[in-house]
């Protein structure tokens, strides 16, 4: 058996919330409709967004709003007024779910018990930024969600409790993240009673089991045609619904967000070739093809393949990558 942690009594807790993203956003909901009292959220400052540039809060900052929740939109929690109004709260548990930062020893020593991150994935497996893609792209089965007790590495720290899920065969990073998102609502309020309780068991992770969720670039968005369908498919679902994957037809890019197993246009068309069937145009992979039924040409709104097809007028032969 692991460390306990905690050790409070069965009284609510005070949490102080960090976050910043759509996903956060279950869980600060799961712990406001708690018995648990979040005495203060915080969340980053308003940034710049859209064709207009005005600056937009955040997920968590709308979110807060709503709920009536004390809410400090900041820089950052590392050190300034961000550090100072986390450390007035007083909390007896920092809870931090996708808030895109590693923090500091300082930050993590501010809760009277315990600092817990809602993770993405079943840890060791999948550490880094990008679990819920990563999971997607490489053809994992199974991943799930943990509560962890935060160290100084990424994602290193014991285990609290841990959730399993399937990954849906036709599932993409928008709805597996949303799925993970709601499951790590429920399980970080089983954490939480947990703690209070005294009753949690940590357990350390296994070093040995560990994996990597770097964070997407540039060349995972890049489509390569010469790989099998199977692979290309994937990567289109860990890519939806943002940023998207891409291919270029000449010089023009191509945003593509869902494809479906087809029939190879030729036995021997070339990875990448189009042929435009009644169901939408179909491209070549190196094992297999793919027809695109969702895409969004450079300059223009997303729409369905058959209907960028019939407007791109494709000439005879077209070749997506070449």
């Amino acid at each position: 058996m692991g460390a306990r942690a905690g050790g409070a009594g069965a009284r609510p807790l005070r949490v102080a919330f960090v976050g910043n993203a759509d996903w956060s956003v279950p869980s600060l909901e799961a712990v406001a409709a708690s018995r648990h009292d979040v005495v203060r959220v915080l969340t980053r400052e308003p940034r710049p967004a859209g064709r207009g540039q005005v600056p937009a809060p955040t997920p968590v900052a709308i979110a807060a709003r709503v709920l009536g929740l004390a809410l400090a939109e900041v820089p950052t929690i590392r050190e300034g007024a961000g550090f100072e109004t986390l450390a007035r709260a007083a909390p007896d548990v920092l809870v931090v779910v996708a808030y895109g930062d590693l923090l500091p020893a300082a930050v993590l020593a501010v809760p009277r018990l315990l600092p817990v991150n809602v993770h993405f994935s079943l840890l060791p497996a999948l550490r880094g930024a990008a679990p819920v893609q990563r999971a997607i792209l490489e053809g994992l089965p199974r991943t799930g969600v943990t509560t962890m007790r935060m160290g100084a590495g990424m994602d290193t720290g014991p285990i609290l409790l841990q959730r399993s899920t399937p990954v849906g065969d036709e599932e993409d990073a928008g709805g597996l993240g949303a799925r993970l998102a709601a499951m790590g609502g429920a399980l970080l309020v089983d954490t939480l009673e947990q703690v209070s309780a005294g009753t949690l068991e940590e357990r350390p992770q296994d070093e040995a089991a560990a994996t990597s969720a770097p964070r997407l670039t540039a060349r995972d968005e890049h489509l390569d045609w010469g790989r099998t369908a199977e692979e290309i498919a994937r990567q289109v679902r860990a890519l939806s619904p943002a940023p998207g994957a891409t291919t270029t037809l000449g010089a023009a890019r191509i945003k593509v967000y869902r494809v479906t197993r087809a029939d190879p246009p030729r036995p021997d068309a070339t990875p990448g070739e189009l042929d435009v069937v009644q169901e939408g145009p179909v491209v070549a992979t190196g094992r297999g093809a793919l027809r695109l039924d969702e895409v969004q040409a450079e300059g223009r709104r997303r729409m369905s393949g058959r209907d960028w097809a019939r407007g791109a007028h494709l000439p005879e032969g077209a070749v997506l990558g070449g």
